[in-house]
């Protein structure tokens, strides 16, 4: 009796200690799995577009990493950004998918603000909040922090909303003089 008690006590233990290192293993496989994730996410350009067919640039990062997605999915990066990714994981690079879309020059969203009726849906849709405005008055765009994704564009209900080259002096397009500036 005395015998079989031992034995199970040295299985138990070796058990133990065999969950107790594959879960360090995992902990480790883990935090590189978020490394990983973080430095590919450092290289996308940030647009939060969904043109990956991915919510934003954080889990088209997931995805590459995982293994579950592409490298060369991203038409805002381009391919500097397919090139950079590709010397990251030690890959080939590859030239961009054009089943999502090909990259274009840099735009930024300019909302006709005296046709802007404020509805707050291109608010909501905007996933940098780089619109201000309030419900029933005139929204602007910030064009600093505006990615150029264009997904304040559709639900716009009055299409107040079009895109114009990144870097222009827009403020002759601008219906409210207090608010013009030149889009950097």
């Amino acid at each position: 009796m005395v015998f079989v008690l031992a034995i199970l006590l040295i299985l138990l233990t070796c058990w133990s200690a065999c969950v107790l290192l594959s879960n360090t293993g995992t902990t480790r496989h883990k935090s590189r799995h978020r490394e990983l994730v973080a430095k590919i996410d450092s290289l996308l350009p940030q647009t939060q577009c969904g043109a990956c067919t991915f919510q934003g640039c954080r889990p088209y990062a997931n995805a590459i990493a995982r293994g579950t997605a592409d490298i060369n999915q991203c038409p805002p990066g381009g391919q500097a950004t397919v090139k950079l990714i590709a010397e990251l994981l030690g890959r080939q690079s590859k030239p961009l998918d054009p089943a999502y879309g090909m990259q274009t020059q840099t735009e930024v969203a300019l909302i006709d603000e005296a046709a802007c009726i404020g509805c707050v849906k291109c608010i909501r849709a905007c996933p940098v909040d780089a619109i201000i405005g309030s419900a029933k008055h005139m929204h602007t765009i910030i064009p600093k922090y505006c990615t150029g994704c264009k997904l304040c564009i559709a639900p716009c209900p009055v299409d107040c909303i079009s895109m114009v080259a990144a870097g222009i002096d827009i403020s002759h397009k601008k219906t409210n003089k207090l608010l013009s500036h030149t889009i950097k």
